[in-house]
């Protein structure tokens, strides 16, 4: 069965230009301002070899096709798929390959989900599952941006159970979830070598709940960042980068 296709803008030079790296295939349409333009003669080339539109526009046009002023000089119209439903095969390769993963519950803002996205590409992380919830943000334009090329790097997944995936999950992977109420950071202890050894799951939540209760109760262990006190928690991006740099970075 034939896969929903939805139209995307990829925003910025990072972000196009990672595009055209790795999914080339996908662009169907760009747009540039003259002095971006000038950079832009190869991937011109290209979509002129495949018979698509590429059109040099006023800064009023360009914000116009992108939908923000945050456009950075260039846009690419992107025909994207879907995200396919995850199979038991592919989390099995992953662990096979101790390949990390990020699992989201219900993270609302897409600015959040797209600044996870870079920081779980920079970490070598192969995918990020989310859960099927209305409140869940989904890949869009500001997703795209923020990520700077990161979305060309992450398979996105859904799942229709969190909790039930998560237990499913926890013969391959070590299952930790970030909570307010959960043990310190540096008491969490990870086997990294050996027959019991696991890639961990880390388990982000909603901006404003944190993780469902259901959830919580699927992790094996769930994580506090310890801080001055201050300020009750982090932001879901920067408590996730510091997150994923403890448990993936130090691999």
């Amino acid at each position: 069965m034939q896969r929903k296709r939805r139209e995307i803008p990829v925003c910025g030079w990072k972000a196009v230009a990672a595009v055209f790296d790795r999914h080339p295939g996908a662009v169907v349409r760009l747009f540039f301002d003259e002095p971006t333009g000038r950079r832009a003669g190869e991937w011109c080339k290209y979509l002129a070899r495949e018979k698509r539109i590429y059109r040099q526009v006023t800064p009023a046009e360009l914000a116009k096709v992108a939908g923000t002023v945050h456009h950075g000089g260039i846009v690419a119209i992107t025909a994207r798929p879907e995200p396919p439903e995850l199979t038991r095969a592919e989390v099995e390769d992953w662990a096979h390959e101790r390949r990390p993963l990020v699992v989201l519950d219900r993270v609302a803002n897409h600015h959040n989900l797209g600044a996870l996205v870079r920081t779980a590409a920079y970490f070598g992380v192969p995918a990020i599952v989310y859960g099927h919830h209305r409140e869940q943000a989904l890949a869009t334009e500001a997703t795209y941006r923020i990520a700077e090329g990161g979305m060309e790097h992450i398979e996105l997944r859904e799942v229709a159970s969190l909790p039930e995936f998560l237990r499913a999950i926890r013969a391959q992977y070590l299952v930790i979830g970030a909570a307010l109420q959960g043990e310190p950071l540096e008491n969490v202890r990870v086997v990294k070598t050996g027959p019991k050894a696991r890639p961990v799951a880390l388990v982000l939540g909603n901006e404003e709940h944190g993780l469902a209760p259901e959830v919580l109760a699927a992790c094996e262990h769930n994580v506090l960042i310890p801080g001055g006190g201050a300020i009750e928690s982090l932001n879901v991006a920067a408590a996730g980068a510091i997150l994923m740099h403890w448990f993936f970075g130090k691999r």
